[in-house]
């Protein structure tokens, strides 16, 4: 990468998939931030192509991965940004860092905590940096989430309950439902890592999984209906379910506490927004804000859903802050705003809760 001090023309992106990370996620938001330009788009899909085209004029698109890691290895790139299969992550990154660049990967980082050290170990090596986008740590709810924490309105928390759950009777097909375990698809890797990662994040390391987790939708090969608990070192417990095939959907969190609860249904609006072609916009729009029907209550002894308890107004979600974060660390060398060492801290997680639904038992975590 060039020399930061100096530095006045913006961070080369390179982004490799246009499927739904690609095109929904990273690109919109990679051009919405200042100090990165979306410079190349890889994906074999002379439709995505074009469409990445008309999304980005400015851009460049390329067919295969290689491409990309040419460009990468010429000094072109400055940064490569992974929104390609699970599969793909460990070695598209390892040649990406070998060639230079600093990289993004959408989650998961890898398949086991084993590799994520290893890319880790190689990013050191080379001074370079190496993050995971979990935008799920900028939703709307979790931020007033930790708000509450701060504050203390909770009093001490005994129980986090969280969910992504969803009513999808029918399987989709595709490498995110494939059985085939070199693809790492089901839920307990997809939604299943933003659970743990905002868990973890939350209340720091966990001593014991268990798990339970069911291929329950008829063709499906891979798990749609996961739960996992985990027992964090502090004591707290967190429940975690990850779903397609809940007709009746539960709140997204709820968090017990000594003093207060509090619950929350829906979801983030920023996905949403993005999938219906809306885009960040300056400082001080109205990105990420819901409205007050949909903002989570706070209370003691009394059902949110009979008006109990007072309403909290939700902080605006801001999936913007991860890639601002990520042109700041890339000029100024500051740590990446999600570490390779946190992703394997979830795939450790992760690892156990496969291990412990396969075994019906409880795995302690050393």
């Amino acid at each position: 990468m060039s020399d930061p001090e100096a530095r006045t023309a913006p961070f080369r992106v390179g982004l490799i998939g246009y499927g739904l990370a690609g095109s929904v996620f990273h690109a919109p938001l990679i051009a919405a931030t200042d100090g990165l330009l979306l410079d190349t788009v890889s994906t074999r899909s002379p439709e995505r192509q074009a469409q990445a085209r008309a999304e980005h004029p400015q851009v460049r698109t390329v067919a295969t991965a290689d491409e990309v890691l040419d460009r990468a290895a010429a000094g072109a790139l400055d940064l490569v940004v992974l929104a390609s299969p699970n599969k793909t992550h460990v070695p598209l990154a390892t040649a990406a860092l070998e060639a230079g660049a600093a990289v993004v990967v959408d989650k998961p980082l890898a398949a086991t905590a084993a590799e994520a050290e290893q890319l880790a170990a190689l990013a050191d090596r080379r001074g370079l940096l190496l993050s995971v986008f979990q935008n799920r740590r900028w939703d709307n709810d979790f931020r007033t989430v930790r708000a509450l924490l701060a504050d203390g309105a909770l009093g001490e928390v005994q129980r986090f309950e969280s969910r992504f759950e969803r009513w999808r009777p029918q399987p989709k097909g595709g490498w995110r439902e494939s059985g085939d375990p070199e693809e790492l698809g089901g839920l307990l890797y997809d939604l299943g890592s933003h659970l743990v990662d905002q868990a973890l994040t939350l209340f720091g390391p966990a001593v014991s999984v268990y798990a339970e987790s069911d291929v329950r939708r008829p063709g499906a090969e891979a798990d749609d209906d996961t739960f996992l608990a985990l027992t964090h070192a502090g004591g707290i417990r967190s429940h975690l379910w990850v779903s397609a095939t809940t007709a009746q959907l539960g709140p997204r969190f709820r968090v017990l506490g000594s003093r207060a609860g509090y619950v929350k249904y829906g979801l983030d609006p920023q996905e949403a927004a993005l999938r219906a072609g809306l885009r960040p916009g300056p400082e001080g729009d109205a990105w990420g804000v819901e409205p007050e029907s949909s903002w989570g209550r706070l209370g003691a002894g009394e059902s949110p859903l009979t008006g109990g308890g007072h309403p909290v107004p939700s902080l605006p979600g801001d999936y913007p802050a991860y890639y601002a974060a990520i042109a700041r660390s890339l000029r100024d060398g500051d740590s990446p705003p999600v570490t390779a060492a946190e992703a394997a801290s979830t795939l450790r997680v992760l690892e156990a809760a496969g291990r412990s639904a396969r075994e019906s038992r409880l795995v302690v975590l050393s």
